[in-house]
């Protein structure tokens, strides 16, 4: 599955976490919608900045005491909310923990990030700075091929 997926499944445990009293981000700029996407954002086309919108957005969901950095702790916490490794959203985000934790036990803001844009880079295979649902696609399928 697609890394993006890892990140969407965290940013709805972030989501649907309790509110705490904290400055709004500000939103993301939504492209217009896409036909037959049937709503799923995920598949939408992206560009580069729009991926590192919503890394920043997503990041200052997940850092809980808005410190600047996450820990694996609230990372975990995130992914426990989702149900730790039951079901299909604790698993991706078990993997997303574990693939963003690799490295260490702390992740800033700019290396959250940057793992954000490497994978878009990863996606982007004609370079033109637009991920389209074909590349997505193309690209799982490639990560698959490789992971078997």
């Amino acid at each position: 599955m697609s890394r993006m997926f890892y990140f969407a499944a965290l940013a709805v445990t972030a989501m649907s976490a309790t509110a705490q009293a904290q400055v709004p981000a500000p939103a993301a700029a939504q492209p217009a919608p896409q036909p037959n996407l049937r709503g799923n954002w995920l598949q939408a086309d992206q560009t580069r900045q729009q991926a590192q919108q919503r890394a920043t957005v997503m990041f200052q969901r997940l850092d809980a005491n808005h410190d600047g950095t996450l820990t694996k702790a609230e990372a975990d916490q995130a992914a426990a909310q989702m149900g730790g490794d039951q079901g299909r959203g604790g698993k991706f985000a078990a993997r997303m923990v574990e693939r963003l934790f690799s490295q260490g036990n702390v992740v800033t803001q700019a290396q959250f990030q940057a793992q954000a844009l490497n994978r878009f880079d990863r996606q982007d295979l004609n370079r033109d700075g637009v991920v389209t649902a074909d590349e997505r696609q193309q690209a799982r399928a490639a990560r698959q091929q490789r992971d078997q």
